[in-house]
């Protein structure tokens, strides 16, 4: 089935326009060939809605009649049939020339006038950790002659995270406070940590569930991936290395992590997908990891980017620098491999559950996907454009994620930001 999701229509037709001038703009993130959806309100005391961005609007679903409810997760749980179905009914209602314009036109709201939240209630939260130059160069920081460990190339690696910190961009959050390790001591301090960092990623959002006790085939795995959004895994460096072992992060990278407002469904990334493809001195996946599909196209080739807004810069009235390219591409499993490997042992996933890759770098040094890698651990300051340097961020830093999928043959689409900004450390 998942071959379904990698299959070409009339909603990819590069040259389709909508009657929304604004989604017809060649540098707009959500054209008509994209439609993700997510929630808005108008007021914090209002209930959250199902909207789908075209242009810089909000396309009302509810207010189309082609859906009765505003709950999220039931809409993300429908079969790949009637997703495709409704993804279809939205493109004929939006296309340029569509006998639905005059009645849709009051289902349309301005992006800035609405609050855009979650894309949905988050259940749970693994964080892979799928970014191979990421785990290698940050692995030499530690052990110079063997920075992978033996599994890493055989298993996803993966820890479960903290699902109500999760925010959606423009987050803000309060530097956290942990117990540290400084070199050469052997009492722990206790106090804001000094090494905060940012990390690239990318969230699959599940849709269709499993059953406690069902493992999903490497077959189906897509079947079971609504969409996907971009992902800021805050991290306190000098915390984690107090605490992570022997068990793995815990004050570390609870505190915060922010995702992009919409979901931009695996429909809409049919034409970016890509072979997966393993160097061949590596292990091959073992059999229940692998299939003909997941090598031919289990891929997705969305380019990612990491801009950092100091608050000089935002005096200045810059919106900043970019830090860092890299593309999803790198990833060294799949994310039909991630569903399938959480769920092989009977773990039931749930509608809106979220799935973090891991810190995504390219295989360059300038295309780290965190401060710590493009800082060398915080031994070599990066120099910004406006003569300002970071070896980690500082409050009232600004770090912005932007991610988008352009090929011969398709309309430009992106992510829309995922943007979170550090605050001072409360007062104990």
């Amino acid at each position: 089935m998942s071959a379904a999701l990698t299959s070409l229509d009339a909603t990819h037709a590069p040259d389709t326009r909508s009657w929304v001038e604004s989604a017809n703009a060649p540098d707009t993130d959500f054209p008509i060939q994209n439609l993700p959806f997510g929630r808005f309100r108008h007021n914090p005391l209002e209930p959250w809605q199902i909207g789908v961005a075209i242009g810089d609007r909000v396309l009302n679903l509810h207010a189309t009649g082609l859906i009765d409810h505003h709950d999220m997760q039931r809409l993300m749980a429908a079969p790949v049939t009637e997703r495709r179905a409704l993804r279809l009914a939205i493109w004929e209602g939006l296309r340029e020339g569509s006998a639905l314009q005059k009645v849709w036109a009051d289902a349309l709201l301005r992006q800035t006038e609405v609050e855009l939240g979650l894309p949905c209630e988050v259940g749970d939260y693994t964080d892979f950790y799928t970014g191979i130059h990421h785990a290698t160069t940050v692995g030499k920081l530690f052990r110079p002659d063997n920075p992978l460990l033996p599994n890493y190339q055989w298993v996803p690696i993966g820890y479960h995270g903290r699902a109500s910190s999760i925010g959606a961009s423009g987050q803000q959050f309060h530097r956290p406070r942990g117990q540290t390790l400084k070199p050469g001591a052997s009492v722990p301090d206790f106090g804001p940590t000094a090494r905060l960092d940012y990390e690239l990623e990318m969230a699959a959002w599940t849709g269709m569930g499993n059953a406690l006790g069902a493992p999903v085939s490497i077959a189906d795995a897509e079947e079971h991936i609504f969409g996907l959004t971009l992902l800021n895994d805050w991290s306190a460096r000098d915390v984690q290395a107090w605490e992570y072992q022997p068990l793995g992060p815990f004050l570390a990278k609870n505190f915060a992590t922010t995702v992009s407002p919409w979901l931009v469904t695996m429909e809409a990334l049919a034409p970016f997908r890509a072979a997966f493809e393993r160097p061949a001195a590596d292990p091959q996946p073992l059999a229940y990891l692998d299939s003909a599909h997941n090598r031919s196209a289990g891929a997705i080739d969305v380019q990612l980017e990491v801009w950092l807004q100091t608050p000089a810069m935002r005096a200045a009235g810059s919106e900043g620098v970019r830090l860092s390219q890299s593309n999803l591409r790198d990833a060294y499993w799949t994310l039909a491999q991630l569903v399938t490997h959480h769920t092989v042992n009977g773990c039931n996933l749930r509608s809106g559950d979220v799935l973090g890759t891991g810190t995504l770098s390219g295989p360059k040094p300038e295309q780290g996907g965190s401060l710590l890698e493009l800082s060398q651990g915080g031994k070599q300051p990066i120099t910004l454009l406006n003569g300002e340097t970071r070896t980690f961020l500082q409050d009232g830093d600004t770090v912005t994620l932007r991610g988008s999928c352009e090929r011969a043959g398709a309309r430009r689409i992106g992510f829309g930001d995922c943007r979170g900004t550090v605050l001072a450390a409360r007062a104990l």
